[in-house]
């Protein structure tokens, strides 16, 4: 199961409180003052592991809470720390304080760390009281309380290349033709509905990761058909390849959707370098062909595309010069 958002509470631990002691030993009948300082509570921290694909741990574990400090004891001896917690999350997982909406944290590379909740101070005990005038204080300051934070984690795919596309545009055949990944392919809308990596070999040594997205439908950036939940993941990418099945769709209207809804969604989608695929090629007589890749041109020319190909995924056409532009995509 691939899970890509979650929230989860997290509570740092409390302070230890400050301990009130004196010295009692023989023949010292005024020892003074020993209380030692409370321990400092765990803090919560969160810690980006590259062996982590989703966020499913976080379905069944929701409160996480880090260990309180010690109390302080006599002989001026200072409480035990909380130990602190790690939290472990994919990379790519951007970090949102759940009570104002505001994003707290991006952990893209693996070992990148975010404290998310402080652990509280620990509380001073009588020995730190101790003055010229009161030298046997009998005071003691309680530890600082945990902090408790409602976080919530969404998960964006780190790919250098994305496939947008109408559903049943071809995105899964092409992504399971170009690497070993082996998406659900099949012949009705949304077959796909959680995002897909593969490693593609560009030749020369070389190779990026491409993702294949669930397919846009129009108002995706307003959320129709969870368009939020499939356009966050491919707003890491370095660039695009917008697919467009001309037996189903018209390619100008079917692209002018698209790049609309990749607009609407902004965070700099818009302004990513990226090339048209007109996608089953084997299904099309010549003339039809023809005709779909003139009219995919003209728009991809006016829209500023880098390049527009026709590809067959099945029958494999088209391959080696995508992958071609996928190393110029990847370069640029």
């Amino acid at each position: 199961m691939f899970l890509d958002t979650a929230t989860i509470t997290v509570l740092s631990g409390k302070g230890g409180d400050g301990c009130v002691s004196t010295r009692r030993e023989k023949f010292v009948p005024c020892g003074g003052p020993d209380g030692g300082n409370g321990g400092r509570g765990g803090s919560v921290w969160l810690v980006a592991d590259a062996h982590l694909t989703t966020l499913l741990d976080f379905r069944y574990k929701r409160r996480y809470e880090a260990r309180p400090g010690d109390k302080g004891g006599g002989n001026n001896c200072t409480g035990r720390d909380g130990a602190d917690i790690e939290i472990k999350v994919p990379c790519g997982t951007a970090v949102f304080d759940e009570e104002n909406g505001e994003q707290v944290g991006d952990l893209v590379e693996a070992g990148d760390r975010l404290l998310l909740a402080e652990g509280g101070k620990g509380g001073k005990g009588n020995w730190e009281f101790r003055t010229a005038r009161n030298q046997t204080p009998m005071k003691a300051t309680p530890g600082k309380p945990g902090i408790e934070r409602m976080i919530r984690f969404e998960l964006k795919l780190i790919a250098d290349i994305g496939l947008v596309g109408e559903p049943n545009a071809g995105k899964s055949t092409l992504l399971s033709v170009l690497t070993a990944a082996r998406p659900k392919v099949a012949d009705y809308p949304f077959t796909t509905l959680v995002p897909n990596l593969g490693i593609v070999d560009l030749g020369d040594y070389a190779s990026c990761t491409l993702a294949d997205i669930p397919g846009l439908i129009e108002g995706a950036s307003e959320g129709r058909g969870l368009g939020h939940e499939f356009l966050r993941h491919v707003e890491r990418t370095r660039a695009l390849l917008l697919l467009v099945d001309p037996s189903v769709s018209e390619p100008a209207e079917a692209l002018d959707m698209l790049r609309g809804e990749l607009v609407a969604h902004g965070r700099h989608l818009a302004k990513l370098p990226f090339a048209v695929l007109v996608t089953k090629r084997d299904l099309m007589g010549d003339e039809a062909a023809a005709d779909a890749l003139a009219k995919a041109k003209a728009w991809a020319d006016r829209a500023g595309a880098v390049e527009t190909l026709q590809i067959s995924a099945v029958a494999g056409r088209g391959l080696a010069e995508l992958r071609h532009l996928m190393r110029r995509l990847y370069n640029a």
